[in-house]
């Protein structure tokens, strides 16, 4: 006999979101959703045989299992909790999933007010992107009760091609924030390069070229030169705005450990600088045309 899928509820059907929902719906689902900022979203999810619910009480309520794709913690927590958030909602024995980027001490915070109406809590980021999501193939960092990650990593195998678990509730969101800041301060830095290069009168595909020959070829390398080189901005679609959150957290959550960050600060500073000017929406490979711009090259 072949096991029921659980019911999904699923919040935050943005760029990511969306493509996880598509995912979960092919493979046969049972989907409810909630709008949040993309009404094209929540509608395609519809149309593809989701259902729509008001409130996040109510998608608790006809879920098992509730997944959150949301761009900060304080979105989390304003879905999570109130006399229409999903605690209210909550059946007892449901599992909440965080797969956004959030700050630790918010997700242990938010777990315990699960856990008080008999649910179970997990903190799971991604890595790659929103088509790797479409395909199943993201990089997935669970964190919590084994048994909870047992009883998730079926659903986590069908979204995530490299599923792992990474340590108790918590854990994961501070693996994502220690990824975060190193890849945000290597596309910072590479951007820079580019930048540099402009002024210098190198151009910038023998940059590329030298600088990625030796040890210094990375994923985030080639995504900055798809854009620096190749004009091509979409091979990570990832906002300039979400970066200096996601910055933001770890040089906070680097606070909190009582260590502080040294790089932190200025990585954090260069991606503001942009976002206050302007391209806070531009993907983060474009920061090197808003680089360029400022040291008055086109």
């Amino acid at each position: 006999m072949a096991q029921t899928k659980p019911r999904i509820g699923f919040i935050g059907l943005g760029l990511m979101g969306s493509a996880m929902v598509q995912r979960l719906i092919d493979l046969g689902y049972p989907m409810t959703v909630i709008a949040n900022r993309s009404r094209a979203n929540v509608d395609a999810a519809v149309a593809r045989g989701a259902v729509e619910i008001a409130t996040a009480r109510d998608l608790a309520a006809a879920s098992d299992l509730i997944i959150l794709c949301m761009d900060t913690s304080a979105s989390v927590e304003a879905r999570m909790y109130g006399e229409d958030g999903v605690v209210a909602g909550l059946n007892p024995g449901a599992l909440v999933i965080d797969t956004g980027t959030s700050l630790p001490g918010s997700t242990l915070k938010v777990a315990a007010a699960v856990a008080e109406k008999g649910g179970r809590y997990m903190d799971a980021p991604l890595g790659r992107t929103p088509t790797h999501g479409r395909e199943g193939k993201l990089n997935i960092m669970a964190a919590g009760e084994a048994d909870d990650f047992d009883r998730a990593k079926p659903v986590l195998d069908d979204l995530g091609e490299n599923v792992f678990h990474v340590g108790p509730l918590g854990a994961g969101h501070t693996l994502k924030l220690i990824n975060n800041f190193f890849a945000m301060t290597t596309a910072a830095a590479m951007s820079e390069a580019f930048a540099m290069a402009d002024l210098a009168g190198l151009p910038r595909d023998k940059l590329y070229d030298v600088m990625s020959a030796g040890p210094l070829r990375s994923g985030m390398m080639d995504f900055i030169k798809a854009e620096a080189v190749d004009r091509d901005p979409t091979k990570l679609m990832f906002s300039i705005t979400n970066a200096a959150k996601d910055v933001g957290y770890y040089a906070a959550m680097a606070d909190e450990l009582a260590k502080g960050s040294l790089i932190a600060p200025a990585t954090l500073a260069a991606l503001e600088t942009a976002r206050d000017a302007g391209w806070g929406d531009r993907h983060v490979p474009e920061f090197v045309d808003y680089l360029a711009e400022r040291f008055g090259k086109s």
